[in-house]
């Protein structure tokens, strides 16, 4: 199916879905364009401009991403989730009791969530587990690499709660975010004009900003889990424990060095 027959029947499906359903002709009035220009779009004898495009997408609040590649009759057009930037994330999904069904990025294909997360046949595709205490709100399960945020470490899954706008992002609190290069796992340690400085629970890492720009999603830490158990280190010894901060400091000082 090509992409301007995809838009074709999405632009029809949308037009028929209004309450009350509206006419080609009061569609093209509302897009300051001719009925039979709309009605060429809508029957794929055309294919519109790129301001035309964008005009559809913002009337309708669907992305045009979604618009030219997903066939939206399969899908329940009240049951989805309305984001910032005229993007849509797809509805909350439910086992056969009724609980939330979240799904897991796998460790081996994370970095296909860049081009994946905004595909619903991606996302479909993806193992869901349930958790009965997580509520009112959209999950997803993300894998944790590294050491910058103690005790999490490689082989543990991270639970984030979708957050809808940067204003609902707190400071202080852990988050999964979604940037233009990858996902990373810290602390917001600040909220700028037109970024957020974000930071490691480990020391040894610097904190940095991301751009809003880059900025793709948020997820506030719900949760997370594990199949390997936690070690736990005993700092009882205070000697030693002053030993390691300053071998981590002296380890510090001369990345800054070399750098």
């Amino acid at each position: 199916m090509s992409t301007l027959s995809i838009l074709a029947d999405n632009i029809r499906y949308l037009r028929l879905q209004q309450i009350p359903e509206i006419s080609q002709q009061q569609i093209a009035d509302r897009l300051v364009l001719t009925r039979v220009s709309y009605a060429k779009y809508e029957t794929a004898k055309a294919s519109p401009p790129l301001d035309v495009l964008l005009a559809i997408s913002r009337y309708y609040h669907i992305s045009t991403d979604l618009l030219l590649t997903v066939d939206l009759r399969k899908y329940k057009l009240q049951e989805m989730l309305n984001l910032p930037d005229n993007r849509i994330l797809l509805p909350i999904k439910t086992d056969s009791v009724g609980e939330n069904k979240i799904e897991i990025i796998p460790y081996k294909a994370s970095m296909g969530y860049l081009s994946g997360y905004a595909d619903p046949e991606y996302i479909e595709n993806l193992q869901t587990m349930s958790l009965p205490f997580l509520h009112n709100g959209k999950y997803r399960a993300f894998p944790v690499e590294g050491d910058s945020m103690p005790p999490y470490k490689d082989g543990t899954y991270v639970v984030g709660k979708y957050i809808e706008n940067i204003k609902d992002i707190k400071i202080g609190k852990t988050h999964v975010l979604i940037t233009r290069s990858g996902f990373t796992f810290k602390r917001i340690e600040k909220i700028n004009d037109n970024s957020i400085t974000v930071g490691a629970d480990n020391t040894f890492y610097d904190s940095y900003d991301i751009p809003f720009s880059d900025l793709w999603e948020a997820w506030q830490y719900a949760g997370s889990f594990s199949s390997k158990e936690l070690e736990i280190i005993d700092f009882a010894n205070e000697d030693i424990k002053s030993m390691l901060i300053k071998l981590m400091q002296e380890v510090r000082e001369l990345k800054n060095k070399v750098s």
